[in-house]
């Protein structure tokens, strides 16, 4: 008997096929929807994995898997196979926008130890592939100026804080993702996760890493992420600041054109606002409880598996 917010037997069947089947340190991997459905549940309530219900067995068991499932881009491949599913299926708006949210960090976040994130086990090559980038441990992020190093934790008038930087189709659904520390410049962290934009072909072909279409609002009005996006012949639109608006009439005819702005396309950037409001209703992404980052975003990946599963 299923409980609330476990998989239905219509989203196991998308998943069950790319799951490895066994690995060499302990025989046959425990059932992997057991596994999921606990950390389904633990994401929506955000109780510490010690704290899990007896009746979810283990909760050792589920931790180690989400830990290495974040860590060899388990979660990753999947998120990209379902979105692959959706584009062959023509279901999937590439009219990307942008945007970011802050997300205070519990005071449990700090303090993370230096071991290494686990490898994968050489046997999960039983699982079928796609057309993806090869699954290798993620590397710890860059330095966070404030927090523990590497683990992208920011100092704010609030505490600890971490950004999550969202690129979201048209129809309210993550993209890509990425984590930064919570002080840093929203411009600056544009081109990253533009760049893990690539959903893979069902067949033959190269994933696509380019949208029709991009939106964001002032925080990424600045020359470098025009230039970025004309170099990639993407459309955009991105209000201009007030002050670079009056440098630009200052200079005259050196100040160049305006650039261009539709009124009707801004109004589409709402759908990045769903998007993240659909993260935000995990508990596990709305306050980050996870020391490390590379697990924090493993965690926010997950749930943006679930929002696509269940569109």
């Amino acid at each position: 008997m299923l409980s609330r917010g476990d998989l239905t037997d219509a989203e196991w069947a998308v998943l069950e096929l790319l799951l490895p089947v066994s690995n060499n340190r302990c025989g046959r991997w425990r059932e992997h929807r057991q596994v999921i459905n606990r950390i389904i549940h633990r994401l929506g309530t955000g109780v510490q994995w010690r704290e899990l219900p007896e009746r979810f067995g283990p909760w050792k068991t589920v931790h180690e898997r989400h830990l290495l499932w974040s860590a060899d881009g388990t979660w990753e491949m999947l998120l990209q196979h379902v979105q692959a599913a959706a584009d062959a299926g023509g279901d999937l708006d590439w009219n990307v926008n942008v945007d970011s949210t802050s997300v205070r960090a519990h005071q449990h976040a700090a303090g993370a130890p230096k071991n290494p994130p686990p490898t994968s086990p050489s046997s999960s090559k039983g699982a079928p592939q796609i057309s993806s980038p090869a699954r290798t441990p993620r590397p710890a992020a860059p330095a966070g100026g404030g927090g523990a190093p590497g683990e992208t934790l920011g100092r704010s008038r609030g505490g600890l804080t971490t950004k999550i930087h969202v690129a979201a189709e048209g129809r309210c659904r993550p993209l890509s993702l990425l984590i930064a520390p919570g002080q840093r410049a929203d411009c600056t962290q544009f081109e990253p996760v533009m760049d893990k934009i690539r959903v893979p072909r069902t067949g033959l072909g190269r994933p696509r890493h380019t949208p029709d279409s991009v939106s964001a609002d002032k925080a990424y009005s600045n020359r470098k992420i025009r230039t970025y996006l004309r170099k990639r012949g993407i459309r955009h639109v991105i209000p201009e600041k007030k002050d670079h608006k009056a440098a630009r009439l200052r200079r005259g005819s050196r100040g160049g054109r305006p650039p261009g702005f539709g009124k009707d396309r801004y109004k589409d950037r709402n759908t990045v606002e769903r998007a993240i409001g659909k993260l935000n209703q995990f508990r596990a992404v709305a306050t980050r409880y996870d020391k490390r980052a590379y697990i924090y975003l493993g965690t926010v990946t997950a749930a943006a598996l679930l929002i696509w599963l269940r569109s």
